[in-house]
């Protein structure tokens, strides 16, 4: 039985430490962004969200003289002193772009905005409506910019986000950032363009990845996180894991037999 118990004893401690050692991970591999010779040059103004069809966006005329924009807010005729916040917020018209890039606006009829930035689209909405109100002013907002973060990270999911100038590190954010198991140098970015999936690789551990053209995100992003091969290994461990206790009771209760 001393035999069996120091046998036992020491493989319980290799275990240990082979844990210990498929658990350890380097610098290199979970440092974000480390310090190179890479120059930062990423604007982004050059990577800006364009609107796209089945985007749901609120779009709120004003004026100086408020009474001229109501045939614009449907919805919004009371007075902004008799309403709260959240009411001004739930009264204010949303429309749906169309497959044809479209939006349909009271007076206005259709207007096309597929395809252009927020600030085009505020833009050629000030145009149409300058022919019905002296110096217009048009809000536009995404109400549906949602992306979605999976794999190795806290708390995968979807978030809508409340701007759409949105970073991969901002959605990572709302996850909870990558797990301690996740791969940082081969982060997966899925973005559909023109009804066509594209699958587009992320290394955050190096400073290059600020100037890609996926830094910063679009709608309808996908987010996924890959476990590293301890994370892999150790799954597959798991699920052997009641086969491994079975045969290891077994093989303790025939070693304990021979050596009574």
């Amino acid at each position: 039985m001393r035999l069996l118990s120091k046998y036992g004893l020491t493989l319980g401690l290799f275990v240990v430490v082979l844990m210990m050692f498929s658990s350890c991970g380097s610098r290199k591999n979970m440092v974000y962004f480390q310090q190179d010779s890479t120059k930062i040059s990423s604007l982004y103004e050059q990577h800006v969200p364009h609107i796209q069809p089945s985007d749901i966006l609120t779009i709120v005329v004003t004026a100086a003289d408020p009474k001229v924009t109501v045939p614009f807010n449907p919805g919004s005729s009371m007075g902004p002193g008799t309403m709260t916040q959240q009411m001004d917020l739930a009264l204010r018209p949303t429309y749906t772009v169309d497959d044809d890039g479209n939006v349909v606006l009271p007076m206005l009829g259709k207007v096309h905005i597929g395809g252009l930035t927020r600030i085009q689209a505020i833009e050629k909405i000030r145009n149409e409506l300058s022919q019905y109100i002296k110096d217009p002013g048009v809000n536009i907002n995404f109400n549906n910019f949602r992306v979605s973060v999976l794999g190795e990270v806290a708390r995968p999911g979807s978030f809508v986000m409340p701007t759409e100038r949105v970073t991969v590190l901002d959605a990572l954010g709302m996850a909870g950032d990558l797990t301690i198991r996740g791969v940082r140098e081969n982060v997966m970015l899925i973005r559909e363009v023109d009804g066509q999936k594209t699958m587009h690789r992320l290394d955050l551990t190096q400073q290059n990845t600020l100037n890609s053209p996926y830094y910063y995100l679009a709608q309808n992003d996908v987010i996924y996180v890959e476990p590293n091969k301890s994370q892999i290994n150790n799954s597959k461990l798991g699920a052997n894991t009641n086969v491994i206790i079975s045969i290891a009771s077994l093989l303790i209760t025939v070693i304990s037999v021979l050596t009574r």
